[in-house]
């Protein structure tokens, strides 16, 4: 039952994605991530601390391209979330299952049947979601939620990179938090900054304490249940990101994207299936 805790994970996930696709309306999607990574950099700076951690790292090298690439894949996120139907965005998203298992075959894993099946799969899935679905102002909004997928399998393929190195998760989370501050500053430093009020504070703290809720779920649902159970489950943030899109902006797919939802969501749970390291895990 621990792996249930993904579905309380996929309903904060999308939790924040209304925050921001409403913050949107008054702020740049650079200026809603620094937001958000500043108030989570404040948040895993005190875990560290309360649990008597470290911040230094001999992985800074690892640490600050993961956070890099890590950044990019979140403005890119927010970015195809103000351009696209919410659960149309994180669908693209969640195509990061995917890339990540075309890093590892890059890096040396062996592709087999099943694998290349499910890849395959989630080409079709998102050839069918970009081209027949999205009108064709919607076609740029859909390359960039699917670059926020690449980059978030580039990401998550340095994060195992780090585990494998036996950098703890609070202190990679941190330098990401950091990175993406520094980097999103400097950003909306270059442009306008506009002012915080009664009614957008309120969304942009949501969307880190969402984020940050939805993340300590996640783990607890990765370390405590069934991986490829909550792999399936983390899907369900599509389905809840619908509903919210349909009862807070009437947003509807038509069934071909709701296939290519389909399609993306089995490659993704295969993908994570068969590129997984420990085959004793298989459950």
């Amino acid at each position: 039952m621990q792996s249930l805790w993904m579905v309380v994970a996929s309903l904060l996930f999308a939790c924040m994605g209304v925050c921001v696709k409403l913050a949107a309306q008054t702020h740049s999607a650079v200026e809603i991530v620094f937001y958000r990574s500043f108030i989570s950099l404040l948040i895993m700076a005190a875990l560290i601390r309360l649990r008597g951690g470290s911040f230094a790292t001999r992985h800074w090298r690892w640490q600050i391209g993961r956070g890099l690439v890590g950044f990019l894949a979140l403005f890119s996120y927010f970015w195809a979330i103000t351009l696209l139907p919410l659960a149309t965005a994180v669908t693209l998203n969640y195509t990061s299952a995917i890339f990540l298992a075309l890093y590892l075959a890059l890096a040396g894993w062996r592709l087999s049947g099943g694998m290349l099946a499910a890849l395959g799969l989630g080409l079709a899935g998102v050839v069918l979601l970009l081209r027949p679905t999205l009108q064709a102002d919607q076609l740029a909004g859909g390359l960039i939620g699917l670059g926020s997928g690449v980059l978030a399998g580039m990401a998550y393929f340095s994060v195992r990179e780090l585990g494998a190195r036996g950098e703890p998760e609070t202190r990679t989370v941190f330098y990401f938090s950091l990175v993406a501050s520094v980097g999103s500053g400097l950003w909306a430093a270059l442009a306008d900054w506009h002012r915080v009020d009664f009614a957008s504070g309120p969304l942009l703290a949501g969307v880190a304490v969402f984020a940050t809720a939805a993340q300590l779920a996640m783990t607890r649902a990765y370390t405590r249940g069934k991986t490829l159970l909550a792999a399936a489950l983390a899907y369900s943030t599509v389905v809840f990101s619908s509903l919210f899109g349909a009862v807070f902006w009437g947003e509807t797919l038509p069934p071909s994207a709701w296939l290519a939802v389909a399609l993306i969501v089995v490659s993704g749970i295969a993908a994570t299936h068969f590129s997984r390291a420990n085959p004793a895990e298989q459950d």
